[in-house]
């Protein structure tokens, strides 16, 4: 067995099952869930005739690569999205489809790590825990950059040494955030790809929230373009990983992609086609349709904008709950521990909640996201703010 199995920590939501524990909350109100971050807003019909209508494809072996058309529906968007020269992004060197970006976060350590007992994957704490797992299984060691209000929710990248930097082999990002929802800007981003030359190591891109924000004229810079920016058009050292989860509400259909740097895709391609990954057939075509679609797009942020307004009105009063520049998610602080705030929700209103500890590791600082919450609002308008309501009632019966 591999021995890295014994590192790995249980999982948030494992740790949540079990402080919610012999707690028995209202029968006379509904379960609302708003610990899990999956989308519930309908995916859109014309994603789901499309894998109807391929359906013929399974009697053929997918390549690893995808489709060309799969490829090219994703460099034109990336190049429109983000404004990157006309064909800076070749398909047949810069993109691989991924079945879902959980896995390829995961597989792109095991990929590109080197087993060396001191190597470093930085990445952001709290964080999303696929990234800490990936390191500890490839044999690294995580090296966390608490996010707290200090540091307006970012890591603070500069109070890194450069003797931390020398062993890093890999770093995560993820912007919007994931739990915190900041945005990474544009100059800090290229100073990551300045060190990233000057040490050598990949920065893996997670811009999996990049299509949820608010204001509809401001969309998040991403990593491919802050490298073109910066005269970095072959995207050295840089991948960046997309999926329809968010974008299009399909968790279902596990359709992303990575792109950037051809020469960490081709590795990546070869690592792939060991892993046996392909994308299905039906997938990838109903993937070509989304990707081409902007309309479907517009309207799932109208909806989540929608939603933070009318929860935030009612929160408020009661709690400090900025609105995240991006993503679906609150971040409040708590009055009382996370984990007890979040006993007493479920207990007194039927409401089930992530406390913020359970996505953060303690550092020397201590723990990042104690104290705060993470508030998923990814049910209806309606049933979010009955959960509003009800949180802002335990909250003023404390």
């Amino acid at each position: 067995m591999n021995p890295n199995l014994t590192r790995l920590e249980p999982y948030p939501f494992e740790r949540l099952a079990e402080l919610l524990a012999g707690v028995t909350p209202p029968a006379r109100l509904e379960t609302i869930r708003l610990s899990i971050g999956e989308p519930k807003h309908p995916t859109p019909g014309f994603i789901t005739e499309a894998v109807i209508e391929h359906l013929h494809g399974l009697s053929q072996y997918p390549a690893t690569r995808g489709s060309e058309a799969l490829r090219a529906s994703v460099c034109t968007w990336l190049v429109r999205r983000f404004g990157l020269p006309q064909n800076s992004l070749q398909p047949d060197r810069h993109v691989l489809p991924v079945n879902g970006t959980r896995e390829a976060l995961f597989a792109v350590a095991q990929c590109l790590l080197d087993g060396r007992p001191d190597a470093l994957v930085l990445m952001p704490n709290p964080f999303y825990q696929i990234y800490e797992g990936a390191a500890l299984l490839a044999g690294a060691q995580p090296y966390f950059l608490d996010t707290g209000a200090d540091t307006g929710y970012l890591p603070d990248f500069d109070a890194v040494p450069d003797h931390m930097w020398e062993r890093c082999q890999l770093l995560y990002t993820c912007s919007p955030g994931n739990p915190c929802g900041q945005v990474i800007d544009t100059a800090t981003l290229q100073r990551l790809i300045e060190r990233a030359h000057r040490f050598d190591f990949v920065i893996a891109a997670d811009e999996c929230y990049a299509e949820i924000y608010q204001d509809e004229n401001t969309p998040p810079p991403g990593l491919l373009g802050a490298a073109a920016d910066m005269g970095n058009t072959d995207f050295r050292h840089c991948l960046v990983f997309h999926s329809l989860s968010k974008r299009s509400n399909a968790p279902g259909l596990r359709s992303g992609f990575v792109a950037g740097d051809a020469t960490l895709i081709e590795t990546f391609f070869r690592y792939r086609t060991y892993h046996g990954c392909a994308m299905p057939p039906a997938t990838q075509a109903a993937s070509v349709r989304a990707w081409q679609d902007e309309a479907h797009v517009r309207e799932n942020r109208r909806l989540y904008r929608e939603k933070f307004a009318a929860v935030t009105d009612i929160l408020s009063p009661v709690l400090d709950v900025p609105v995240p520049a991006g993503g679906f998610y609150l971040w409040p602080r708590t009055p009382i521990d996370d984990r007890e705030f979040c006993r007493r929700l479920y207990r007194e209103q039927n409401v089930i909640a992530l406390p913020g500890s359970f996505l953060s590791r303690d550092t020397a600082a201590g723990n990042p996201g104690r104290n705060h919450v993470r508030l998923a609002l990814v049910a209806a308008l309606d049933e979010c703010v009955d959960a509003a309501q009800r949180v802002r009632t335990c909250i003023q019966q404390l």
